[in-house]
């Protein structure tokens, strides 16, 4: 039984918005479940197999970037690139969740071809973790023809997410809202393109047809990369319960706004955060980070709600045992200070201040992925660790 204890918490995240600091000091991991949150002086310390000491860093959950295109491995076609997921979870991430494998070159657009890609690549990335991501793949993209049947078996292949409606053929509210229920029957979490085109072959999507339509999630709110206007912004955010979706490859300005709307609306809850990457904008392994620091340092949000949002808050609308550091959860954790020359005191001071934090260390179930990020400035405090 492998036993990991994390001590000398500086501060504890704990990824549940509704109360998002815990008044603990260690963390206690067996066989990569957290088993206790609380005092170190309640853990047997000798019993531990790896001792993380945390040097008063801040710990949080594992941030999870709610909207990547991955294909298959760790290639994007879109910008060439190879090695970008891993790159990504050297900036904290440790889940990415698809929203849907659009640049496949040649991607099959009838249906058994979109049902075949779709449960490949769920079945792809559920036995592959780049850099010791976790990747939910295989998000099924919207194409007419596609029957309730063929939800039925998708979801019985391990395909969970429909990727952004609007991405295929399946465009009007009339198309799409049929599929949304089949989806949502059988257990899928559905997301929605919202404002401006992306790339050729998608469609600007507005207030109307994401009502009608239905899903889960309004994928970036704030653009990919042109926004909804800011009165059907705030439509979204007051007039309806669907998870809010900001971005790092959409409209700085728009995120702003939407935030501040988020505040006065009271939905931090409902907000997650994505990347949107590979795109246009290119691959940005920091781009959760990046929007963390841009909520927190430029809206009344606070550092430590805008991490529950790119954590505890994307995973209950997944459905996922994690994003939350408490027992019973996935003990996918990352540890952050400020960065060398901030102003900040700790990594929450340098987020308020709009510095990207230094990502000290990063765990899969328990594991050491990422000891010392090679993205993030370095962090001020060291992390060490000593094994029995």
């Amino acid at each position: 039984m492998s036993k990991v204890l994390l001590k000398n918490i500086g501060i504890l995240v704990s990824g549940n918005i509704d109360k998002p600091i815990t008044q603990a000091d260690a963390v206690w991991i067996e066989d990569g479940i957290i088993k206790k949150v609380g005092s170190l002086k309640d853990m047997d310390e000798k019993a531990a197999q790896t001792v993380i000491d945390c040097a008063g860093s801040t710990v949080t959950p594992g941030l999870i970037d709610s909207h990547v295109h991955p294909v298959l491995g760790d290639f994007t076609p879109r910008q060439k690139q190879t090695d970008y997921l891993e790159s990504e979870i050297h900036g904290g991430v440790t889940t990415a969740i698809s929203a849907g494998e659009v640049h496949l070159p040649g991607r099959p657009k009838d249906p058994a071809g979109t049902k075949a890609l779709a449960i490949l690549a769920a079945k792809s990335f559920a036995g592959f973790r780049p850099g010791g991501m976790k990747v939910l793949g295989g998000a099924v993209i919207l194409e007419k023809g596609l029957v309730e049947k063929d939800f039925e078996e998708m979801a019985r292949e391990g395909v969970r997410v429909v990727g952004e409606i609007g991405l295929g053929s399946v465009k009007s509210p009339e198309d799409a809202a049929p599929m949304v229920k089949w989806a949502k029957k059988n257990g899928m979490v559905v997301m929605m393109h919202t404002g401006g085109t992306s790339i050729p072959g998608s469609t600007t999507v507005g207030l109307d047809q994401v009502i009608r339509s239905g899903p889960d999630i309004v994928s970036h709110i704030n653009g990919g990369p042109t926004a909804v206007s800011a009165e059907e912004s705030e439509k979204l955010i007051a007039q309806t319960s669907m998870a809010l979706e900001f971005v790092h490859c959409g409209n700085m300005k728009a995120a702003v706004e939407a935030g501040n709307l988020v505040v006065k609306h009271n939905a931090l809850q409902r907000v997650i955060i994505g990347n949107d990457a590979p795109s246009g904008t290119g691959v940005v392994p920091l781009g959760i980070l990046r929007v963390i620091t841009l909520l927190a340092g430029m809206t009344p949000i606070k550092p430590e709600q805008a991490i529950c949002m790119a954590t505890g808050n994307t995973a209950r609308v997944h459905k996922l045992n994690r994003g939350v550091i408490e027992a019973g959860k996935e003990a996918d954790i990352t540890i952050m200070d400020t960065p060398m020359g901030s102003v900040g005191k700790d990594a929450l001071s340098a987020i308020a201040a709009g510095d990207v934090p230094g990502v000290s260390m990063v765990l899969v179930d328990g594991k050491i992925v990422v000891n010392v990020s090679r993205n993030t400035p370095p962090a001020v405090k060291k992390v060490t660790v000593a094994k029995a």
